[in-house]
């Protein structure tokens, strides 16, 4: 099982591509074939012309496809110093097979390695896509103002002081001052802030948000490539060249193993002719090949990728991808879990909280003033009110006027009616509890007939499943469990506390939120898991130890930047994550022992004479076949 191509590159890079990948079906195949047929032509119908020369070649066309990618391995490790590979192992005793006239097995040895590589490759989910393919979240387009007309560019030729125009539904291509007299963004994917922004003329525009409602004009202040979202991508790709490089563990076996087992074939060769009257070299010579090509870890090879590839289902069933298996064991040793608020614990939704009447009216009177207003707007907040349902009738308003920033103001049944922020029942000389001004949530404020009447919040709903996750976690043993948001820091203390998180920090663009991981991870003691979902938290998914994205509703760049996704978007799918990583590891380590078990008997039987190279080759197959059984118990298992 090669380093080579098992490492998961701290680039989100890979040594092999897609192409190569599938080419090493075509080697396997055409060598299983032509052993098959040679096997069948020498022992089968024993046809007299395949002996001598044309029996060599024959095992040779056999063995070149399988062998020529370890042996190339071979020679490349062995330039850089490193002599005791799998790939020098299974080298020199394939070849001693070959030397000793013992072809099929040569070439049955060989194939089953090629064969455990495959296994590896499949059960291995591709490494990353290149970390270029984030910089698809950019708008490609803009369209800018040139001689009283809207010409559609590239963003990178946009100059400061350019007037572009967005809109509604699509990006902002660079960051600017607004010119039009209002606009409704989602900053979300920028800030992390749940609520859309509701900007009115002179304010800033960041780029990558999406503009919501109607056409707006923006001044251009920076130029493409100092935009937020290039600064965000920017520190995407510095945070994952920091990534410390992972060996899987039969690579650091191998380095153990193999040594050994080489010093033990010189041993079988050499060491008799001190003690044994009758030695003869070829006789000694021989059993020391024959113990090398029995020694070589195929079982083992094939036995590990096959629990990760059962776990690696398990997972996926559970609607969980991890993109390597490396990230299966990461995840089992977090011990420290940062996350994102919005999208991740909560639903990114807005929903009527509190409605809260100040005069006799009733809850339906009051809410069908409201509603007869803010069904005449178009904003995500009038949206969020328009959802509540339990009122029998809704008039229509009149003279509806929206006042830019500040809220809506109409005649609904005769009476003027006002819904909007505090500015706005300033604006009107309108008094206000002071009560509102510790309201965490969003609020709109009512005021019917010049007299105030009550409010109504909006907020964020925690997931159903966010409660029983952070107790879930903390049974695990994850204790230091750590809340970091671009919403404001009122709303995000309020999260934290229902969901009794001690350490939570609201108000934070996405180089704050890199830093408080970077300090995190100044105690090597700390495995840190960051769980989010917006481009504001890919950076941070690159940098700490585990990167996790919910899938479903999260951006494309924190899917694209992540090491494991949860499609369902349910924070709990971490405990199911972390029982099938622990119990894929079970399964593993029972390989292991079972493959070192076998093969240890063997060996001891090989260096005493005992054991035949088929005999080998059958208890490789045998312990292959029970991994293989014990790995698909994963899939049965219940999470």
């Amino acid at each position: 099982m090669s380093s080579h191509e098992h490492t998961e590159n701290d680039g989100h890079d890979h040594s092999h591509d897609h192409n190569h990948e599938n080419s090493g079906y075509l080697p396997a195949i055409i060598s299983l074939v032509l052993l098959l047929t040679g096997l069948a032509i020498e022992h089968l119908l024993k046809y007299e012309f395949f002996d001598g020369w044309v029996l060599v070649t024959w095992y040779i066309a056999a063995y070149l496809p399988v062998a020529l990618p370890v042996i190339k391995e071979t020679i490349e490790s062995l330039k850089k110093g490193e002599i005791f590979t799998e790939f020098f192992l299974m080298s020199i005793a394939t070849i001693g097979a070959m030397f000793i006239e013992q072809y099929p097995e040569g070439v049955a040895v060989m194939l089953f390695y090629a064969i455990g590589e495959l296994f590896q490759n499949a059960a291995v989910n591709r490494a990353k896509k290149n970390i270029t393919a984030l910089l698809d979240v950019r708008p490609k387009t803009a369209h800018v103002l040139i001689d009283g007309n809207y010409e559609t560019v590239d963003p990178e030729s946009v100059k400061v002081g350019d007037t572009i125009q967005i809109k509604v539904g699509e990006k902002v291509p660079l960051d600017g001052k607004l010119i039009s007299d209002k606009a409704s963004l989602n900053a979300a994917a920028i800030t992390g802030e749940s609520k859309p922004q509701s900007l009115i003329k002179a304010e800033n525009v960041l780029a990558g948000s999406i503009n919501l409602e109607s056409v707006i004009e923006v001044e251009v202040e920076k130029l493409y490539n100092d935009s937020s979202v290039a600064k965000i991508l920017n520190l995407v790709q510095n945070a994952t060249a920091k990534k410390a490089k992972t060996e899987l563990l039969i690579r650091r076996l191998a380095k153990i193993y193999t040594p050994i087992v080489v010093y033990l074939a010189i041993a079988i060769c050499m060491f008799p002719y001190f003690f044994v009257e009758t030695y003869q070299f070829q006789d000694w010579l021989y059993r020391a090949l024959v113990f090398l090509v029995i020694s070589c870890p195929c079982a083992l090879v094939i036995s590990i990728p096959l629990g990760y590839f059962g776990g690696l289902g398990a997972a996926s069933k559970n609607g969980i991808l991890f993109k390597g298996a490396t990230f299966m064991d990461t995840l089992t040793q977090v011990n420290t879990l940062v996350m994102d608020k919005t999208g991740t614990v909560t639903k990114g939704t807005f929903k009527v909280k509190e409605i809260n009447i100040s005069n006799d009216m009733t809850e339906d009177e009051f809410m069908s003033y409201v509603l007869s207003l803010e069904k005449t707007s178009t904003h995500p907040i009038a949206k969020a009110i328009m959802q509540y349902e339990n009122v029998s009738d809704i008039s229509d308003a009149s003279d509806v006027d929206e006042i830019a920033g500040k809220g809506l103001k109409g005649l609904v049944n005769n009476k003027t009616v006002l819904a909007g922020n505090k500015k706005l029942l300033d604006q009107f000389n309108i008094k206000t509890p002071g009560e509102i001004d510790s309201i965490v949530d969003s609020i709109v404020l009512v005021a019917i007939d010049g007299d105030y009447a009550g409010f109504v919040t909006i907020s964020d709903e925690l997931k159903d499943d966010a409660n029983q996750t952070i107790l879930a976690i903390r049974n695990l043993g994850i204790n230091e469990i750590v809340m970091l948001s671009g919403d404001k820091d009122s709303i995000t203390q309020k999260v934290a506390g229902e969901l009794s998180i001690s350490q939570a920090r609201g108000g934070l663009l996405p180089e704050d939120k890199l830093n408080h991981v970077e300090k995190l991870k100044e105690d090597s003691t700390k495995v840190i898991a960051f769980m989010g979902d917006g481009i504001n938290d890919a950076p941070v998914l690159a940098t700490s130890h585990l990167g996790i994205a919910m899938g479903a509703n999260g951006s494309d760049v924190a899917i694209e930047t992540a090491d494991m996704i949860i499609q369902t978007d349910q924070p709990s799918k971490f405990v199911t994550g972390f029982n099938i990583s622990k119990s894929t590891q079970g399964v593993i380590w029972q390989n292991i022992i079972l493959a070192f078990g076998v093969k240890v008997l063997v060996l001891i039987l090989g260096a005493a004479g005992m054991a035949t190279l088929w005999q080998a080759v059958f208890a490789d197959v045998g312990v292959a076949l029970l991994a293989i059984l014990n790995a698909v118990r994963l899939q049965k298992m219940k999470w």
